[in-house]
């Protein structure tokens, strides 16, 4: 009997049980459909990669896009049969770079030059030199002179290379050429040494590293005034040789240059903008921009605007170009083999030149030496430099280098406190200048977003063909999609679409839209990483429930087209503890900023090509959908872009985003901003309205 019981209290209890889990699944069901429905509903792209450095299909097109503009430059040059046309080459190569640079400041101002103290050494007196390249910016400087008074001496500038101490890294140099009897100036750049921007006066320190990382915030904001950082660390330079023109012991007409990393750079520009200098050795700089565009995410990511000139390479200048500015002045290329910029560029930007300095009988005044070693300026290419220096200067053929008495760096100061910030009460930071440079030319300059995104860079996406993806790349002028799965929430639907274009570029959309009745409108929504995701799907179901159907899309380099790779500072390795979402967008050092700084070489800021991203999407939505895209919005950051999609693209109205602010190049400059989107850079955005 208890048996029989059991037998039927258990047939009760399972029917019991069976309607509990009925409901519990209906109720489970329902919780679901209000809850965010799974990543896989997003996922474009069927497995995502592994981490690690990798080239991306964005990173190709980048290089792809630079070695056909090299290609182009190249043409060009092949057209030069005489010295003519070569000094009309020349002539229009100096008008662009000082266009890139934003022109040099048209009046030469007093330098009030102070000598703040001297050091005796063998053979040489160190004189700590302070002078002022415009009112109320402080140079802070070491001059080396030798101690013989009988003849004036030939001179050379040092501009110093990237490193926190300025100046003072680069003494054993200095000291080698003073003991080889020339008058040496080197400095400290802007945001390095003695001349910090940003210096917190109660933490004894940068709020940023002395390195790249200054360069980094006034270089970006010299990108929307118009202008680049190159500008006044030339400016520095002309005045350094200003300076050695009133001094009596120098020989004006016997002025050389070098400088190693961010010192060859400006060695380079100096060299090439002020025909005063007889003789430049750039050391480890000179290679080819497309080869330096490849390795540098992986090598060398810490972000340093003077090297990267809006137009440098879609220009027809390039590390070539610089070169060619020199001629027929002698120049020596100092190289490391095994260096970040690129030695095979080097040997092929050399040979470039080098052939049309033989054409007109000067081959002897040019030459590469090459070290077996990484970034550095070796002792025997230091070496070399100073032979080659000593021949085309007339002095005598000396087969060692002097000895040097490295002293440390509070011995060398030239300010009493470290920092010219500090020490003088009228000093200006480059900051303030930068924004006093936008100030002057702002009434000048008018421009129009959509004027510069139909400009001549423009490819005609307007005119694209849309069609079924075939096993192949698409050919210009061709967007092909390909079906990637559907997905339904409710009475929600997602389809997935990869899209390919630029013959290279791959694009992952998504479709969200309701069927039913009524006239739904097609609206682009995407936030500042890229398109929807899980967590964004109450805004999306939300614009769903409003009458909008949704295109979503990663723009270039985003979302699921990211590299899987955070690039680490050697400069700053804290940046590389940062979680990957922040590391990966840091506007100091990271895969973002770098994509950023590729696209200025090429002249088609990273920003106009975000917008050419939106406009493929709406041409896909019309000619695959046949639906007809009328809004944008983003959320966040990405509002400022859905902005000037709106702006740019006509027909697109921008539809109003609760707290959405949009920000203003304008007032970035004014306020002087050192944080914002690294992806917001648009050269001269400042006087877009």
């Amino acid at each position: 009997m208890v048996c029989h019981g059991l037998a039927y209290g258990k047939s009760q209890v399972i029917r019991s049980c069976l309607a509990v889990l009925l409901a519990c699944a209906s109720a489970f069901c329902s919780l679901a459909g209000a809850d965010a429905p799974p990543q896989e509903f997003f996922r474009v792209f069927k497995q995502p990669l592994p981490q690690g450095p990798r080239i991306t299909p964005y990173l190709s097109y980048q290089v792809e896009r630079a070695w056909k503009e090299d290609e182009a430059r190249q043409k060009a040059w092949d057209a030069i049969r005489d010295e003519a046309s070569l000094r009309k080459t020349q002539d229009e190569l100096r008008q662009k770079l000082l266009q890139m640079i934003g022109g040099l400041p048209a009046v030469k101002t007093d330098l009030h030059p102070v000598i703040t103290g001297k050091i005796q050494m063998d053979g040489f007196i160190i004189e700590k030199l302070i002078f002022q390249s415009l009112p109320g910016v402080y140079v802070s400087a070491l001059v080396y002179v030798p101690n013989d008074h009988t003849a004036k001496h030939p001179a050379i500038l040092v501009p110093a290379g990237h490193a926190s101490d300025g100046k003072f890294h680069y003494q054993a140099l200095s000291q080698r050429l003073a003991g080889r009897g020339y008058v040496v100036i080197s400095w400290d750049p802007v945001g390095q040494g003695e001349r910090s921007q940003f210096w917190d006066a109660k933490a004894n320190k940068s709020r940023y590293n002395l390195i790249c990382a200054e360069h980094a915030e006034m270089g970006n904001l010299a990108y929307l005034a118009g202008a680049n950082l190159a500008r006044w660390e030339v400016w520095d330079g002309i005045r350094a040789v200003d300076y050695l023109l009133t001094r009596p012991d120098v020989d004006g007409e016997r002025i050389s240059i070098t400088g190693t990393s961010g010192g060859g750079t400006q060695t380079a520009f100096i060299a090439a903008l002020d025909p005063r200098i007889k003789v430049a050795v750039p050391s480890c700089y000179i290679s080819a921009l497309p080869m330096r565009m490849s390795n540098r995410i992986f090598v060398d990511p810490d972000s340093d605007p003077e090297q990267d000139l809006f137009g440098m390479i879609s220009n027809g200048m390039d590390h070539p170009g610089l070169l060619l500015l020199m001629y027929p002045r002698p120049v020596l290329v100092a190289a490391a083999v095994l260096d970040f910029f690129p030695i095979e560029g080097t040997r092929k930007t050399f040979r470039e030149v080098q052939k049309l300095y033989e054409q007109f009988g000067h081959g002897e005044r040019i030459a590469l030496v090459q070290g077996y070693h990484d970034h550095q300026f070796s002792i025997e290419n230091q070496q070399a430099a100073l032979n080659f220096l000593d021949h085309f200067n007339q002095m005598p053929v000396r087969d060692s280098l002097p000895p040097v008495k490295e002293l440390d760096g509070e011995a060398l100061r030239c300010t009493r406190s470290g920092q010219v910030m500090l020490d003088y009460r009228g000093a200006r930071s480059l900051m303030d200048v930068i924004r006093e440079y936008y100030d002057e030319h702002k009434t000048k300059n008018n421009q129009m977003l959509a004027k510069e995104y139909f400009g001549e860079k423009y490819n005609g996406v307007q005119n694209w063909s849309v069609t079924e993806f075939g096993n192949i790349p698409p050919q210009p002028g061709q967007i092909t999609w390909e079906a990637r799965g559907s997905s339904k929430i409710e009475d929600a639907t997602i389809d997935r679409y990869l899209l390919r274009h630029n013959e290279l570029l791959e694009m992952p959309l998504l479709h969200i839209h309701k069927s039913g009745a009524g006239d739904r409108k097609l609206l682009l929504w995407f936030q500042e990483n890229g398109k929807a995701t899980p967590t964004d799907w109450p805004e999306v179901e939300k614009l769903l429930n409003q009458g909008y159907n949704i295109i979503s899309f990663d723009f270039r380099g985003l979302g699921e087209t990211r590299m899987p790779y955070t690039a680490v500072s050697p400069d700053d390795p804290l940046l590389g503890q940062l979680d990957f979402d922040h590391a990966y967008v840091n506007p100091i050092s990271s895969v973002l900023a770098n994509y950023v700084y590729n696209s200025l070489l090429t002249g088609r800021p990273y920003f106009l090509q975000m917008i050419e991203d939106a406009e493929i999407a709406r041409r896909f939505a019309a000619e695959k959908l046949h639906a007809n895209m009328v809004a944008v919005t983003a959320p966040g950051d990405g509002y400022t872009l859905a902005s000037a999609i709106a702006e740019t693209i006509p027909g697109l109205q921008l539809l109003p985003e609760p707290g959405g602010k949009i920000l203003r190049w304008s007032e970035i400059v004014e306020q002087e901003r050192e944080s914002w989107p690294i992806q917001y850079l648009l050269p001269s955005g400042a006087y877009i309205h």
